[in-house]
């Protein structure tokens, strides 16, 4: 028995492919199931109980090498064919061109980002794994806050807690912490939170917060800086309010709210009938904040705001679900090339 597998695994090696029908025989004798080899699988109650694992060992490693060299043989038949192709054949079919398309939520990001640069806000970036203090302390939550707790937060380490950023306010505190007043920065980028994935949710997504620090800042300079993106970003008839909210990190806080541009304050689905769709939230930055990152709240003032990029993209071009954001179905990008 084991000088049939010698014999075998010698006719393996010196086979050679030149034609299609000597591929398919190939894989016919030596790799189906009812080849060969698999009838010396069958044949294995024939063999000595003590001899059965060495056997079945012989077996397999035959196994391996005819698959492997079938691969071989088969990269080697195409490379043959592609070869024999005359290339100036005019009766071929033309290769595809196809050029890429921006994503949409890289496209949205860009337009958020453009509107706020033309009134003087900065791009600034930090780490997407966060110690507790730039994450939660220096940001005003309370030790027992819910977020902190794992069912929010992906926690990489604990004692010392390190975990995947919630936000991009944890930017803000890196920012506030090595910049002397006057700030006008923009936070771009992904967070992590521990939420079920679904039309309307999930674990990872984008975010932009901006922050504003100066000298006498006041609500409503912060009011007419969303008023003027809420404008620039929907158009010129979109309306904007502010709801009374909390955030640890801002006192007094606000959700963002805009007029929506699907049924323009008529009602419809995507606003639930209320004629109004949320955007984000916003507030005045809260003096312990200020206080932690070395700025005396005494002196300066300021204001942040936040806003998820998904949720963005959602409202500006009527989708319905994020997770085709990042599912990469290219019949859903295409129809971002004109964009």
């Amino acid at each position: 028995m084991l000088e049939q597998v010698e014999k075998i695994a010698k006719e393996i090696e010196n086979t050679e492919v030149k034609l299609k029908e000597e591929l398919e025989a190939f894989r016919l004798k030596f790799v189906s199931n009812k080849g060969v080899i698999g009838e010396l699988f069958g044949k294995m109650k024939e063999i000595e109980p003590d001899q059965r694992k060495e056997f079945g060992q012989q077996i397999n490693a035959l196994k391996n090498a005819a698959q492997a060299k079938f691969k071989e043989l088969q990269d080697t038949f195409e490379n043959q064919a592609m070869q024999n192709i005359k290339h100036d054949d005019l009766t071929l079919p033309s290769i595809p061109n196809e050029l890429g398309t921006i994503h949409p939520l890289t496209k949205v990001r860009e337009d958020i980002i453009r509107i706020f640069e033309r009134i003087g806000f900065n791009l600034s970036e930090g780490p997407e794994i966060e110690d507790d203090w730039h994450n939660f302390s220096a940001l005003n939550f309370p030790p027992n806050h819910p977020a902190r707790e794992m069912q929010d937060t992906f926690f990489v380490e604990k004692d010392p807690d390190i975990a995947l950023r919630t936000h991009t306010s944890s930017v803000q505190v890196r920012v506030m912490e090595n910049q002397e007043p006057p700030i006008r920065t923009l936070s771009p980028g992904r967070v992590y939170r521990n939420e079920t994935i679904s039309a309307r949710a999930h674990c990872m997504f984008h975010q932009i917060e901006g922050l504003y620090i100066n000298e006498n800042v006041s609500f409503k300079d912060m009011k007419d800086t969303l008023y003027y993106f809420a404008k620039e970003f929907f158009g010129a008839d979109t309306k904007i309010r502010l709801r009374p909210s909390y955030f640890p990190f801002t006192e007094p806080s606000a959700e963002i709210d805009i007029s929506c541009s699907v049924c323009h304050g008529k009602g419809c689905n995507i606003c639930k009938y209320s004629g109004w769709v949320e955007i984000g939230g916003c507030g005045m930055v809260d003096p312990n904040v200020l206080k932690a990152s070395g700025i005396d709240p005494e002196k300066y003032t300021g204001f942040a705001f936040g806003m998820g990029v998904e949720r963005m993209a959602l409202l500006k071009y009527g989708i319905n679900d994020l997770r085709l954001f990042t599912e990469n179905d290219v019949r859903f990008l295409r129809q971002f090339s004109s964009i």
